[in-house]
């Protein structure tokens, strides 16, 4: 009797997909995967597909071949069938002493001359140890006196000798070993499909099961999780629901790791939907299902229903790991919500993770952005172990709240520390320089990455510098820099001296930095937005009209800014000019606060044009956004608590000035994170140096 079918089973076969008309062919003619009974119906058919591509099946029994290893053309003369060498290399495996277990199979390849007979037992143990240290050369040198001693493997440690080069990336070898098998079971093709897709060979890994397929007339529910992991790394649904329909035609669907295969897979296909309808039929849901689903919702941007379902696993009682903690943290990081951080710390150390790497750089990077850079400090010092990331994420924080002293001395200490920068280390300390105007420190960095640190610059290297330049007012030379550049600039190239261009009102540059933009991303609307405020700041109204009449033309409207503060663990929004809820007490205490800080030398700026509003509607808005938020905040926490807003738009410049005067006053920290990049006010100062 057949298996009910499932909604993902009604999905038809010929549905277009984003494969290559030559791949969606091959799709298509195996549609057969949807009735395993019925298969060997179309056994023709994939017979011709597999001579079209090229594909090979199973060989005929035949000897051990070398792989593409040379082979000592001697007899072996066996003095002997055993060694305690032998007996020494099983016992450091045992206690994984793995680089002493191949030092002591050299001993033996060097002085026996392929005279001792290494047993079974012993290659198996080799096997670990090659693919626990990584070791290729480990590879070569075990595999070699396999051959050369006249070794003849059964079907078990050829399985693990196909592992032992899949592990160690060396695909070229394993695919010819696995040719060469005279014999294969469902590990032999696992194993090597398992390969292929964590190298990327997404389209070669579906051929392969489709031989398979046709050879075993069977698959494990490791097979249908690795080709889900395959179906995914394509982005393609189509397969993914095909694969779907034959797991459960063959009662694998439920099993954990390919429910949580499926989830992962309809999550990054775009299909949130069909991945919860998958995690809500689990008959368990483990944590790595909770995880997964997790993920997927961070993945489309739904942060809040994400950290639902967090607080859901919580209820439920599973086990959380350091990978569900890291996720929320990063989800928080997203949100802006510091309460909600600090309880994920709190689980974090609670279920004794406290000191693990991934979440405590997750809490580093979380803290640094949203102004508590001592505490990043103080999480980063405490955790035992550190990877580039840590090292990273404090070094961006450092240069976020402009302390790029600290910065390139955190960097000078990672390298005294024998710590190897990457290109995202590099970013982090040329954009802290940059925050920081430290030109003549961030040009050595730039120019002695590549010569001593091996590091290329990348485009997003020329951005931090063109703004440093941006910040000195050499535009010149920063157009020269992208002039020169050793490839075709990209827009954030062109932003950075567009920005430059706005703050030092050069309009000229400025227009035809924005041209270059506009081409590349025409229907990005802040694009428009920094023209306008150059055209704005510089009195050019006819030309603000324009734009205004270009932005009418494409569709792009400019939305109401908006500005969120958490007070007392709940968010509060405020939008610009907003009179749908009383305001009196907040709109008395700005007043009061306008008032105290015009007495420091505070004078609006007439110009300053809001990047989300028109210019009707600023006029005819009393207060903008940030300003209210700040108030509100003043009232309603004690004088010692720092603010955090978030702003949907880049901060204006009357604003920024104003809320500097407000720290000035009131003596409070204010950190806002805006469209543009992060800002800390403390003391009538900005982390930003005035330039954003």
């Amino acid at each position: 009797m057949d298996v009910t079918l499932s909604p993902y089973q009604n999905t038809s076969v010929l549905e277009t997909t984003s494969f290559p008309s030559s791949d969606v062919k091959i799709f298509q003619q195996k549609s057969y995967l949807l009735n395993v009974r019925k298969h060997r119906a179309h056994a023709s058919g994939i017979r011709c597909s597999i001579a079209e591509h090229g594909l090979h099946p199973k060989p005929k029994p035949k000897p051990l071949k070398t792989g593409g290893y040379e082979v000592v053309k001697k007899e072996p003369d066996f003095k002997g069938s055993s060694s305690g060498l032998c007996g020494q290399i099983e016992k450091l495996v045992l206690c994984k002493r793995y680089r002493d277990a191949l030092e002591t199979f050299e001993i033996l390849e060097i002085e026996c001359q392929y005279d001792v007979i290494v047993g079974k037992s012993t290659y198996d143990a080799l096997v670990d140890a090659c693919i626990s240290l990584r070791s290729i050369r480990g590879v070569k040198r075990v595999f070699s006196y396999m051959v050369n001693s006249g070794f003849e493997p059964d079907l078990y440690l050829r399985n693990r000798m196909l592992l032992m080069h899949v592990k160690c990336g060396m695909m070229i070898d394993a695919r010819m070993l696995f040719d060469e098998m005279p014999e294969r079971n469902l590990v032999s093709w696992n194993t090597i499909i398992s390969g292929l897709v964590d190298s990327g060979d997404y389209m070669d890994a579906f051929r392969l099961f489709l031989i398979m397929w046709e050879e075993q007339s069977e698959a494990s529910s490791r097979t249908f999780a690795t080709m889900m992991r395959a179906s995914a790394g394509l982005e393609t649904i189509f397969p993914g629901q095909q694969l779907h329909a034959c797991a459960i035609k063959m009662d694998v669907s439920q099993d954990i790791f390919v429910s949580c295969a499926l989830i992962d897979m309809y999550s990054k296909c775009g299909s949130i939907e069909d991945a919860q309808c998958v995690f809500d039929v689990m008959p368990e849901k483990t944590t790595v299902g909770w995880n997964t689903i997790i993920a997927g919702y961070a993945l489309h941007g739904y942060s809040e229903e994400a950290l639902d379902l967090y607080y859901e696993m919580q209820d439920s009682g599973v086990r959380m790991d350091h990978f569900t903690f890291s996720m929320i943290v990063r989800i928080c990081t997203r949100l802006a919500s510091l309460e909600h951080a600090k309880q994920a710390h709190a689980g974090l150390v609670r279920h004794g993770f406290g000191l693990d790497i991934v979440a405590n750089t997750a809490l580093v990077d979380f803290y640094s952005k949203w102004g508590r850079i001592e505490d990043a400090r103080h999480v980063f010092e405490k955790m035992p172990l550190k990877n580039v990331i840590s090292w990273n994420a404090l070094i961006a924080g450092y240069g976020n709240h402009g302390r790029g002293i600290e910065a390139l001395e955190l960097f000078n200490r990672m390298i005294s520390e024998r710590m190897t920068p990457n290109h995202v280390t590099f970013l982090a300390v040329l954009s802290a320089c940059s925050y920081s105007g430290l030109s003549d420190q961030g040009w050595e960095i730039f120019e002695t990455m590549g010569a001593d640190f091996k590091v290329k610059p990348r485009a997003m290297h020329y951005a931090c510098m063109i703004e440093l330049l941006g910040r000195e007012g050499l535009l010149d030379e920063a157009f020269a820099l992208i002039r020169d550049a050793p490839f075709k600039p990209t827009v954030n190239m062109w932003a950075a001296l567009l920005t430059a261009c706005r703050v030092h009102k050069n309009l000229e540059l400025g227009k035809f930095a924005a041209e270059k933009i506009y081409g590349m991303e025409p229907e990005k609307l802040s694009n428009y937005v920094v023209l306008l405020n150059i055209y704005n700041s510089c009195g050019k109204r006819e030309e603000a009209a324009s734009v205004f009449h270009t932005l009418k033309k494409k569709g792009l409207r400019m939305l109401p800014a908006c500005t969120w503060i958490d007070v007392k663990k709940q968010q509060h929004m405020f939008i610009s000019g907003d009179k749908s809820k009383p305001q009196v007490q907040i709109i008395r205490n700005l007043k009061k606060l306008m008032s105290e800080i015009a007495n420091h030398g505070y004078v609006p700026k007439k110009n300053s044009l809001l990047p989300d509003v028109d210019e009707r509607e600023e006029q005819m808005s009393l207060y903008h956004s940030e300003k209210l938020a700040v108030s509100y905040g003043l009232i309603n926490t004690t004088n010692s608590t720092p603010l955090h807003l978030v702003q949907s738009h880049r901060i204006c410049d009357d604003c920024h000035l104003a809320v500097k005067l407000m720290t000035k006053v009131t003596g409070r920290v204010i950190v806002v994170r805006d469209a543009s990049r992060f800002h800390r006010f403390e003391d009538g100062k900005c982390s930003c140096g005035d330039y954003w």
